[in-house]
């Protein structure tokens, strides 16, 4: 499974034509706190259910609060006929260290 950091992941969002479907997959109130601006946000017990709302077609990056949950929910989408998965490593607490230090973190 691929990885991004944060930084390269700005970089691809900043450099790209089409922005890759980001994917947060915390729980509401995580959410609430902080997101990376673009997110969708569908936590990550209810995937198996919402496959559908998912784009096949496009990238999509999974995100999570230190890039572990994400992990899991890509590897599900990878099995899941899903090919174009990568894992934010480090997560929202990495995004905010190394890209938006105005983010709050917890």
């Amino acid at each position: 499974m691929e990885q991004i950091t944060a930084t390269e992941l700005k970089a691809r969002i900043d450099g790209a034509d089409v922005t890759p479907f980001l994917l947060d997959v915390r729980e509401q109130n995580e959410v609430d706190f902080c997101h990376i601006l673009g997110s969708h946000h569908m936590a990550m017990q209810s995937i198996p259910n919402r496959l559908a709302d998912l784009p096949k077609d496009e990238v999509i990056v999974t995100i999570c609060h230190h890039g572990m949950r994400s992990q899991q929910a890509a590897q599900f989408l990878l099995q899941n006929g899903f090919t174009d998965i990568i894992n934010l490593h480090g997560g929202v607490h990495a995004w905010a260290g190394e890209v938006d230090p105005a983010m709050p973190t917890y």
